[in-house]
């Protein structure tokens, strides 16, 4: 008998209501986010916006390219704009040697006489 009581008794203390019940939810802390806003705005700062800067910097120079400009591209290849389409440009890179490259491959536009003085 002592058994079903104490089993009375504990479920009876579970379903009873908590002192606390009637106290309203404390609202949201702002300051725990705040953290996070402070390193989303460094990092757009400090990382993505001059990431967009070189990327929009490097578009205008490759729809800038013409016949004659001196330019490098990603792989270390130096040589002179023989030909541009929307896609691809020629470069002749010695004498008689042409190689087609994908436009975002150029790199770098060098000043005229870069090759003379290489």
């Amino acid at each position: 008998m002592n058994v079903v009581r104490t089993v009375i008794a504990s479920l009876a203390l579970a379903t009873a209501t908590p002192a606390f019940a009637n106290t309203p939810a404390p609202a949201f802390d702002w300051a725990g986010l705040l953290p996070m806003v402070v390193i989303f705005v460094l990092f757009y700062f400090m990382l993505i916006r001059p990431q967009m800067k070189r990327a929009k910097e490097h578009k205008q120079m490759i729809d800038a390219l013409q016949v004659g400009d001196e330019v490098i591209t990603g792989g270390g290849v130096l040589g002179k704009v023989t030909k541009v389409t929307d896609t691809y440009v020629t470069l002749e890179i010695a004498k008689d040697t042409r190689v087609v490259v994908q436009r975002p491959s150029i790199q770098t536009v060098l000043p005229k006489g870069s090759i003379a003085a290489a």
